[in-house]
């Protein structure tokens, strides 16, 4: 997918004068003016040097005014917000500020974006110089630390002429509402496992086998040893002679990506959340998936369906996926793992793939998503994945040096085995279970569905 074709649409506008008071004074006013107040000196000599300074202040005062009438009004400066890409997750976007001048005189501008902090630390200011009836642009960049919707600001202006003398002030209606995605860089880093997806697609192609799955393939005369559920009644009767059905390992599965949001999805690791994490690399593996011409669906749920996205293939069903993990977003309360397994069930009756990326809470009971993931193993093979407390693992492996580390070490280790406990309950269950560390967790997702793929698990 082009990524161009997910970058904010530009936007332009007029500049206007603010409400109340809408102009100023100069750099170089401030500069003359206090060279001026120099005459006050020889006036302790002579009186006469006073009448000099006022003559002074007031041809600077003059100059001003003159300057002030002389620079353009402000709905003669147009502002364009550009973005050379799609702001994505973690990633440098350059945004490029454009001043087109339609007035006589070239004007130096000073323009502040309203940016939000989620983009960049400090809103952005440019220094910008337009000559006359002509066009000027600078650059700055974001770094966004937040997926879905921001919104920006309007854009503040001052502007000058050459001299410097006045200057006036004015504001520009960029608002704008814009989407941040997820790790866009990212999934291109994993175009290698593109290359290995089709390469396994290639090999199966070669060795798919009649008789085998229940992708209709073609018709042949019946022989002995074919099963009867298997015969074309239609057919049969157009020849007048019984006809079977051939099949063939099915080239396209069934693929459903379904994400916890709940609480514990809201832990930091590093600037990101687990739940960042997850769609980073639930968009890694959708891109690979229907690059091997998977169908693939996407279940994002927290209390309730956050996100839903039904099997599809294309470019457009990429498209999809991406604005929905764009919008995904954490919960503050527990996630209802049944009532997702329930939607799930509904949805795909025939066996398909589920890869479900969650996290275990610390608790003495079963949690909840244990036995979700019961539910779902009956129909369907699971790729059960919880995502690792690095740090846990840390202090339980941690040789205590103390009495109260001893306890901490000590309680870590117990936590470290019920999730081991729990993981591999599910594991006897036939799930494919993984915990696996977040810095792994994108490139160990699609190195499990291309083993899946490459041993024909589905």
């Amino acid at each position: 997918m082009q990524q161009n074709l997910l970058a904010p649409a530009p936007l332009s506008a007029r500049a206007r004068r603010v409400k109340r008071l809408s102009f100023g004074f100069g750099r170089r006013f401030f500069l003359v003016t206090l060279l001026g107040v120099l005459w006050a000196i020889p006036a302790f000599w002579d009186v006469r040097f006073l009448l000099v300074m006022a003559a002074w202040d007031l041809c600077a005062l003059i100059a001003w005014a003159v300057d002030l009438i002389r620079l353009p009004r402000a709905d003669r400066l147009v502002l364009e917000r550009s973005w050379a890409g799609p702001p994505s997750l973690s990633n440098v976007t350059e945004v490029t500020i454009e001043v087109r001048n339609e007035s006589g005189v070239n004007v130096e501008c000073r323009v502040l974006d309203d940016v939000p902090r989620s983009l960049t630390p400090q809103p952005p200011t440019l220094e910008i110089k337009a000559a006359a009836r002509d066009s000027a642009s600078a650059h700055y960049t974001v770094r966004p630390l937040e997926r879905g919707d921001i919104a920006l600001g309007e854009a503040y202006l001052r502007y000058q002429s050459g001299s410097q003398f006045a200057e006036r002030w004015a504001r520009v209606d960029l608002k704008q509402t814009i989407r941040v995605f997820p790790d866009l860089e990212d999934a291109k880093r994993h175009n290698i496992y593109l290359s290995r997806a089709r390469q396994i697609e290639l090999e199966r192609r070669l060795i798919r086998q009649r008789g085998v799955g229940r992708e209709f393939e073609s018709l042949r005369e019946y022989q002995q040893g074919d099963e009867f559920r298997n015969i074309c009644w239609t057919a049969t009767a157009r020849r007048g002679k019984h006809v079977t059905k051939l099949f063939q390992v099915e080239r396209s599965q069934a693929v459903w990506i379904v994400m916890d949001a709940g609480r514990l999805l809201r832990a930091r690791v590093g600037e990101l959340s687990k739940l960042d994490l997850s769609v980073n690399a639930a968009l890694s593996l959708a891109q690979i998936a229907l690059y091997s011409g998977d169908r693939v669906g996407l279940l994002v749920y927290g209390r309730n369906v956050q996100q839903r996205v039904g099997l599809g293939r294309g470019l457009s069903q990429m498209r999809a996926i991406i604005e929905s993990l764009a919008s995904a977003h954490e919960e503050v309360a527990e996630a209802d793992h049944l009532r997702a397994a329930s939607v799930l069930l509904q949805l795909q009756k025939q066996r398909a793939l589920i890869i479900w990326v969650t996290d275990l809470a610390d608790t003495s009971m079963t949690p909840e998503v244990i036995e979700s993931a019961s539910r779902i193993l009956s129909k369907h093979l699971l790729l059960f994945t919880v995502i690792a407390q690095t740090d846990l693992n840390e202090l339980a492996a941690k040789n205590p040096s103390s009495a109260e580390e001893l306890y901490e070490v000590a309680a870590a280790q117990e936590m470290v085995h019920r999730r081991e406990t729990l993981i591999g309950k599910v594991r006897n269950q036939g799930a494919l279970a993984l915990e696996i560390a977040p810095s792994r967790l994108t490139t160990s997702l699609v190195n499990q569905y291309l083993e899946v793929k490459e041993r024909n698990l589905i």
